[in-house]
């Protein structure tokens, strides 16, 4: 089946993704205490929780969490049907490959707000239900920077801030998935027919490297 493959591709996204966060949380402590240097000061391991999306946001509302969950749930079954769809149509191999890492990503992220709360009992305080209330582990800390911006910058000159993401497997899978679509996007999502004719101008621009017999 010429899908499979890169639904496995997503397989071993999930596995990676679910495989660090278990070795991290049954393995470190939380917070700063249970941080590891792994290159000096800017890389670290970091177990912490992130309740919301990336970066820690979330949505003000009493049901956001319950919110978000869903509708990750539902970006999951649209992504996984997009890569199916694209898989049939014949799209580029490394278009669905990025698709199968998006997918992952988002699998992966969404095991852990489904299921965390349950399981791993790390749903926040006061929330209705464990279920679909779980919080994301993550572990890998990039301190790039913090300091005080320059007075002459506008509006943010004067104040202090810190870049500093951290992140996990299924994010970075998102993040590399998107990143190679932008990147080789005019790679990827060229028309049948263009390839078409781009076969046929070469050969009639190399007609020797494509010799017809009588």
């Amino acid at each position: 089946m010429k899908y499979l493959k890169y639904f496995l591709v997503t397989l071993g996204v999930i596995v990676l993704d679910q495989t660090v966060k278990m070795l991290v949380h049954f393995n470190m402590d939380y917070g700063t205490p249970g941080q590891i240097k792994v290159f000096g000061d800017w890389f670290k391991l970091h177990y912490t929780l992130n309740p919301g999306m990336a970066f820690g946001l979330e949505i003000g509302l009493d049901q956001g969490k319950l919110i978000l969950s869903v509708f990750r749930l539902l970006a999951m079954c649209a992504i996984g049907y997009y890569l199916y769809f694209l898989a049939k149509k014949g799209a580029h191999p490394g278009l669905l490959v990025c698709i199968a890492l998006i997918l992952g990503g988002a699998i992966g992220n969404v095991i852990d707000s489904t299921f965390y709360g349950v399981f791993l009992d790390n749903a926040p305080y006061g929330s209705p239900t464990p279920w679909f209330h779980g919080q994301v582990i993550d572990m890998f800390y990039f301190d790039l920077w913090e300091g005080v911006l320059p007075n002459w910058i506008p509006l943010f000159g004067g104040q202090y801030y810190s870049l500093w993401p951290i992140f996990n497997v299924a994010d970075a899978s998102i993040f590399v998935g998107v990143a190679l679509i932008l990147i080789f996007q005019k790679r990827f999502f060229v028309e049948p027919h263009t390839q078409h004719e781009q076969s046929e101008e070469t050969l009639e621009k190399d007609p020797a490297d494509h010799p017809t017999t009588v």
